[in-house]
Formats: structure tokens, sequence, C-alpha cells
């Protein structure tokens, strides 16, 4: 029986590294908007293939999977990254960078905690750190495992990758649908995920949940000259917003690790629309963060609470909230609807998940550091909803995302790469404890 110690897993994944920054420049010169990842799912298929994956397919929703079987029994630890990646903006603020050229270049970046700024090789592009970067590296991880499997070293469990869709629409539908109708039609089940979602080379252990929520305001139209004769549902609305902001939101609860909950009225739109019409209707779309212990319902009746005040000081106001949805459509050809709402969730730093991981870490040399996500995740699924052991572990960062300056440290994913590696290897030694639910 041959074993895989940390210096050969180093050896096997520096002759990689090259190959797999090629590949996630790949990834980003493939534009890839939410319902449009045909592309890159073509690209994450064929790499895996390449790299030797022992089975490789695409659902029907467009997401896509590879599994690399271990030598003996043992946990399946799946691999997770979304495929989309939010629109580019106007690229006159990419600071001369051509956000699908994935040029790569010396430049001044954070370092690991962004308190100093360090000159090192960058990738750049929209989607490098979110999550294209952590996406190519989770592949080639699964890629050093099989090529460790053919030389004839033993390891124990499964290596699974997902790419999965639509994540940026932020109703998690390619991973519900992944996890809920894909693999239990096809007998596949799995222990843990570990998510490509930007963490520093961190250990990122949980976040806040999120609703959006509509709030219609309700007025009466009348002619634009004439104001006196109708009821402006704007002005109905403007003492909804000074105490969602001045009252409800001071009073949120607080996590002492994913911080306070918050509330942010982000769109502000009106029916009919007309420059002489006073409007009918006005419609607040509001995002509510949302920590442990709080459920939809308590939220929605924080809402309620003050229509209800406002309705009982003014015979004339009238307002109703609900849960926005959405139709979502993938780029095989399906149509989902989708409730804008997912759960909060946390993993303790004892958890056996999480213990092996950082044994993982620490194994190749990588300082184990802990962290909570900001934005949300997919994670709410596999964590929130189905109770599986969940971490993040990324050479990407946060505060690149979504931005104009979006780029991947490639000192970082020449780490994670041997630290996804090393994880997979010590979750597999971990034992049933592992799979303790969360």
């Amino acid at each position: 029986m041959r074993e895989i110690s940390a210096e050969l897993l180093a050896s096997r994944a520096d002759s990689m590294k090259a190959d797999m920054v090629g590949f996630c420049q790949r990834l980003i010169q493939t534009k890839s908007i939410s319902g449009e990842e045909r592309g890159v799912a073509d690209l994450y298929l064929a790499e895996m293939e390449a790299l030797g994956y022992d089975e490789t397919f695409r659902d029907d929703a467009g997401n896509v999977v590879g599994l690399v079987y271990g030598s003996e029994p043992g946990p399946t630890i799946m691999y997770n990254s979304h495929m989309d990646h939010v629109s580019e903006g106007d690229t006159r603020n990419w600071e001369g960078y051509d956000p699908y050229g994935a040029l790569i270049d010396e430049c001044p970046v954070d370092d690991q905690e962004k308190t100093v700024r360090e000159t090192v090789r960058c990738l750049h592009g929209r989607a490098a750190s979110d999550v294209k970067g952590g996406g190519a590296v989770q592949v080639y991880a699964g890629g050093l495992l099989a090529r460790l499997k053919k030389e004839g070293y033993v390891f124990k469990g499964n290596f699974m990758f997902t790419g999965v869709v639509l994540e940026e629409a932020a109703e998690a539908i390619g991973m519900r649908c992944l996890c809920e109708t894909t693999l239990p039609a096809r007998g596949l089940d799995y222990d843990a995920v570990v998510s490509s979602e930007a963490t520093s080379l961190k250990l990122y252990l949980g976040h806040r949940g999120r609703t959006e929520f509509l709030i219609t305001t309700h007025g009466r139209t009348s002619h634009g000259s004439a104001p006196w004769l109708g009821v402006n549902a704007i002005y109905k609305a403007m003492p909804v917003i000074a105490r969602v902001k001045d009252e409800l939101y001071p009073a949120l609860p607080t996590d002492p690790d994913l911080g306070q909950a918050s509330v942010s009225l982000n769109i502000i739109e009106c029916l009919p629309g007309a420059l002489s019409i006073v409007p009918d209707q006005c419609m607040l779309s509001i995002d509510r963060r949302t920590i442990p212990g709080e459920t939809q319902a308590e939220v929605t009746a924080q809402f309620q609470r003050i229509l209800d005040e406002l309705a009982r000081e003014d015979p004339e106001f009238k307002a109703d909230i609900i849960v926005k949805s959405a139709k979502e459509h993938t780029y095989t050809g399906l149509t989902l609807d989708a409730l804008k709402d997912g759960g909060p969730w946390k993993i303790p730093k004892e958890h056996p998940f999480v213990k092996a991981a950082a044994l993982g870490l620490e194994a190749v040399g990588q300082e184990v550091k802990y962290d909570y996500w900001v934005f949300g995740t997919d994670l709410w699924v596999n964590a929130g909803l189905c109770h599986k052991p969940s971490i993040g572990y990324s050479p990407m960062q946060e505060q690149f995302a979504h931005t104009p300056y979006d780029k991947v440290r490639i000192d970082y994913m020449e780490k994670a790469l041997l630290g996804n590696a090393s994880i997979f290897l010590r979750c597999g030694e971990a034992g049933d404890g592992l799979r303790q639910p969360i």
C-alpha cells in the first residue's frame, strides 16, 4: 500500500500549477452570466475528463459533476463552485483591464488580513474572485487525487466536484436541483461540502441568511396637475422607509460571529409611472439579512407591525408585504420558480469536519484562521436545509467580488490547490464523526 505524504502531495501539486492557471484563464475568457453558463460548463466537463476523473456528467438544470473514487471506503466530500457571474458593468471602470482578457501581471494587492499591500502575480477578469479562481483550483485538486490514484497511491473516500448554475440569482436554484433531484436520482450522496466562495485561504464557517421582501403601498391616481384629488402612494411609502431605517434597523439582533442582522432598501418603483399621473402603487424591495434564531415569519411580522401602526395613524394608509419570488431560466431550457429566501447557518470550530479541514491545512504548512462571510452563498441549502457539514476554503478575496478590480492572487491559487487536496485526504481519515449534522 502506497501512502501519500505531504512532501509527495506538494511535489505533484507543483507540477500541475501552470496548467491550473491556464485553465482558470480559459474560464475567465468564457463569459457566463447567470442563465448563460453552457460554455463554462463545457470547459469544466472537458477538463475533468482530461484530468482523469472517474465519472463526469451534466444534469437537466445544467449543473456539472465530476467524481474521483477513492481506493478505500470513506466520506464523499463535495467541492462546490458556481459557474455564473454578474455583469462586468461599465468597462471604463476596469483600469485598463479587459474583463474577459484573463491577463496575468504583477500588481499591488491586499494580503490575507487586508492590512498590507503586496506586489504579486495576479490573474485579472470578471469572476476571477467569484468564483472561477476557486473553481479552477477545486477541479485541479480532484485531478491531483486522480493522478495519485493512477500512480497507485491509496486514499479513502470520494472527491465530488460540482459546478452549479444560477447562484448569482440568489435563490440557489442550481444547488437545490442538484441536491434535491439529481444526486438522489443517480443514487449519489455527499457527507460534507467545501465551497470555493472567497475566503483568502481561511476556513469560513457560516453566513447570515437573506430574504427579499416587497412592500407595496397603495394610493389613488389623479392628474398630476391636481394631486389633491388623488392619494400619492410614494408619499405613503415615506413613513414606512423612515421607520424601517430609524426604528427597525437599529433594534435588530446581533450574532457574536456573523454580526448584526441588517435591512437595506434597494429598489423603489411606482405605477403607473407616468409624469402626469399621481401613482397609486409604490413598491419597496427590501433586502433583510438574518442571523440564527430569526425565522421568516418573525421577520415578516416586524415589517407588518410597522404597516399596521401606520394604518392606525392614517385612515388613507394601505400597504401589504410579501416575500418576493422569481422565475429563473437555465441554459438547458428549464424555467423554475424560486422564493427569494435563504436561511442563516454556522458550523462550530469543534465540529469534526472543521477539525479535519484544519489538520489538513496544518499538514501542508498553512496557518489555520477562521472567519465568516459578509455575503450569502449556496451553502444555505447544504448547511441550512440539509444540515450537512459545510465550510468555505478558497484563494479568492471577498473585497474584489462584483467589482471592476476583480482579480485572484496566483500564489494563493497555488496554496489552495495543495490545501484542498490535503483537506480531502484528512477528511478520509476522520471517520464517521465527520458526518455529524449541523
